[in-house]
């Protein structure tokens, strides 16, 4: 098993466990091996920021020379996130603010939707043009059919904005498009979601079980660097996934299982703990309601059982689960990031926690830890008018559980029909490129083309930006300050970003954007603050610190107030319908599901057809990193992984260009090369999502690899919040490009 160091390494490339001699390669692991003590030589200055290249938002310094340039991103010690780390995307920000693709003045959409033909346009007329059409759509419609589709550190502005317009729509597609589920199923479990970053004491632990959980490859800063501890320190992991990812290579155990069929193996593994008595009683006994039930429902459900269902063997389910039992309490079974899979993902997701409550991992050592942050009042504010209606509207009696809104949801409402009672006319979509970003993307340029306007925030001319009437430039994380960071973690911290050089172009922040729309919008009161400094200091005032003192700290953590665990025989009362932790789930019974889990099949791959299945690579944060220069030197495009015999059966050869046609006769637009591995069944391909940009202004992403975003034309989506299910989609193999594509 690799050592902390080889592990970083080989995670930090994404190549499998490949060492290629790429200097660019080499450059990003030792910057990624790097802390700030290397900052404050050669007469650097430094400026403190949080990332923006993913969620994990590490924080860290900023480190300019003397002429003012932008010479290096590294991590900030005190940081719970990066341990004063960084990761190759983290390091490479600065590639963003130089970026010369990106969007540098406002623009006036002059041609249909989708043909990325525009005018440039002052601040002042373009921000006129947003503010007079939401005026004259809420006239027509109501406020309330205006929505916030974001993601990203600037969706808090423009969410105050929306909801002082009169509208509480404003979803994040990280939630139903991402780790809805897991969060609902949880909350129904223990009362309590897995929370951002997740509440894994990874560091500790004894035993990991990762289920189609790519860590080293997702490059989620602090829990890889966690596993690493952990593998040195002895921890077991077992990784149940149809390809050998990174993950699987540094595990004890690799369970290669069919896809679609995890819900089974969980009940298995549920079955034997009971059966052999290997869970934790006194902790059951003490905080779970259910057991009984749960005892029952799974009686049949043995390794034999799931073994023709999942083609893992009886012995191995049975040693894996052996495995888990001797490490708990310390051991986690990973709820994963991206699970929104098959349509049954709140049940496979309920599954785990119950797993992890039966081990007696939730609030223990080297299981589940009890985070906690920073109580950061907001500046004050009248309150927000109560809105008339919203997105649930259109789905009435549906989706009572989720408890945020549903981007796809919003989307659906939007397009016009008899049934759905709430029609939106008005999108504002920050940070976030939805083509590549929703699934079944027709539905998506369907609902756009409904819609009377389409305000676009993004640093980028993404494919979304196309359909855009009107697009904002955004500057750059590195050019502007922003909220302060008060993510939950074992010891509660707040972090600052300040800009550490001037915007560049004639892009603004989105805190600017939002209070200039503000003022049009008579809605001044809702942004009384003279200057962004003004309220971040109000703000760190009220817990303690200032705005001086970040700048020169860029972290501070306080002290915990409760224990980081149960404290051994606690009494504690967990906020579900009785208390406990619910094995058997009164929340889900009250609404017609399924009270504990029932695994149903999944449809087979078509005659010719294989799964697709989908993921990430360690130097790349989805589609919004493929332009980065400083990246596209580590990979520039994806592949797809295909199995031997696959590649026999249709005389594919490695690297050969093929094109991707799915179960709906949808083609990719762009070839894709082919890599043959025997890391992948043979019943299923894999391909690196967030390639195949087809906005030409993407100079170095455009026509890179494959999209596997248009090849998702089939959701399933999950009755209990909404999830959509996107792995539900077959490919096979073209020579050719679709009819209506032309070769680039």
């Amino acid at each position: 098993m690799a050592n902390r160091r080889e592990f970083i390494k080989i995670a930090g490339l994404g190549l499998g466990g490949l060492v290629m001699s790429n200097p660019a390669i080499n450059a990003f692991t030792n910057t990624f091996l790097q802390d700030e003590s290397s900052l404050l030589t050669g007469g650097m200055t430094r400026t403190p920021t949080y990332c923006e290249v993913c969620f994990w938002k590490c924080a860290g310094w900023v480190s300019q020379d003397k002429e003012g340039k932008i010479k290096q991103i590294t991590g900030n010690q005190e940081d719970q996130h990066s341990n004063g780390r960084f990761c190759p995307r983290g390091t490479a920000g600065a590639g963003m603010y130089y970026d010369e693709d990106r969007l540098k003045t406002p623009l006036i959409r002059t041609e249909e939707r989708g043909k990325q033909v525009f005018r440039e346009a002052s601040w002042d007329e373009a921000l006129d043009y947003v503010a007079d059409k939401m005026k004259s759509i809420g006239e027509k419609y109501g406020n309330e059919c205006t929505a916030l589709l974001t993601h990203g550190s600037g969706g808090k502005y423009f969410g105050n904005l929306i909801r002082a317009f009169g509208s509480d729509s404003i979803a994040a597609p990280s939630y139903a498009q991402c780790r809805g589920p897991r969060e609902v199923a949880f909350h129904m479990t223990f009362g309590e979601g897995v929370q951002s970053p997740e509440r894994t004491d990874i560091r500790d632990t004894r035993c990991l079980v990762l289920i189609g959980s790519h860590l080293g490859e997702n490059m989620h800063n602090g829990q890889v660097q966690e596993m690493s501890d952990a593998i040195d320190k002895g921890a077991s992991v077992i990784t149940v996934d149809p390809r050998y990812s990174t993950a699987a290579s540094k595990s004890k155990y690799w369970l290669p299982i069919k896809p679609s069929t995890d819900l089974a193996l969980l009940l298995a593994w549920i079955n034997v703990i009971i059966s052999e008595g290997w869970y934790d009683r006194d902790y059951v006994e003490k905080y779970t309601y259910g057991f009984d039930y749960l005892k029952e429902h799974v009686k049949n459900m043995t390794p034999e059982w799931a073994y023709g269902i999942t083609t893992l063997k009886p012995e191995i389910i049975r040693e894996s689960a052996r495995e888990m039992a001797d490490s708990a309490p310390s051991v986690i079974v990973h709820p994963g990031r991206h699970v929104t899979w098959y349509g049954d993902d709140t049940q496979r997701e309920r599954a785990i926690a119950i797993l992890n409550a039966l081990l007696g991992s939730w609030g223990r050592r080297g299981g589940f830890y009890v985070p906690e942050s920073v109580d950061i009042p907001s500046w004050p504010h009248p309150p927000y008018p109560e809105p008339k209606k919203n997105w649930k509207d259109a789905y009435p009696g549906k989706y009572n559980l989720a408890y945020e809104t549903i981007a796809s949801g919003i989307c659906d409402a939007t397009i016009p029909s008899l049934s759905k009672a709430c029609n939106f006319k008005t999108w504002i979509v920050n940070g976030t490129n939805l083509l590549k970003t929703l699934p079944d993307q027709q539905k998506t340029i369907d609902a756009i083309n409904e819609l009377e306007l389409l305000v676009v925030v993004d640093t980028m001319p993404m494919e979304i930006t196309g359909y855009a009437d009107v697009v904002l430039p955004e500057c750059t994380y590195l050019e502007r300050y922003d909220t302060i960071r008060n993510s939950p973690h074992r010891e509660p911290a707040i972090a600052v970003r300040m800009p550490a050089a001037k915007p560049k172009y004639d892009s603004k922040p989105a805190y600017w954007m939002a209070k200039e729309l503000a003022k049009r919008l008579g809605l001044e009161e809702y942004f009384s603050w003279n200057n962004i400094e003004e309220m971040l200091d109000w703000q760190l005032k009220q817990v303690g610190s200032s705005l001086e003192e970040m700048k020169s700290k860029g972290v501070k953590t306080f002290k915990r107030s409760y224990p980081l665990y149960f404290l051994e025989g606690e009494d504690f009362e967990f906020y579900t319908n009785t208390g406990k932790i619910e094995l058997y789930s009164t929340a889900m019974a009250q609404e017609g599901f399924d009270p504990l889990p029932v695994y149903t099949a999944h449809e087979e791959p078509p005659r010719g057809y294989y799964r697709l299945i989908y993921g990430r690579a360690p130097s790349h944060t989805f589609s919004r990193t493929s332009n980065n220069i400083n990246l596209t030197d580590i990979m520039e495009e994806n592949s797809v992984w295909v199995n031997p015999r696959v590649a026999k059966l249709w005389g594919l050869k490695n690297r050969q260009e093929v094109y991707l046609e799915n179960q709906d006769g949808i083609v990719s637009k762009f070839p894709i090369k082919v890599r043959i591995t025997e890391r992948i069944r043979w019943d299923s391909v894999f391909m690196v999502h967030g390639f195949g940009h087809d906005n030409k202004k993407l100079s170095r992403a455009y026509g890179k690899g494959a999209s596997d975003a248009e090849l998702i034309t089939k959701v399933h989506t999950d009755p209990v919040m909404g999830g959509t299910g996107m792995r539900g989609n077959f490919v096979k193999f073209r020579f050719e490009p679709a009819k209506n594509e032309k070769v680039s």
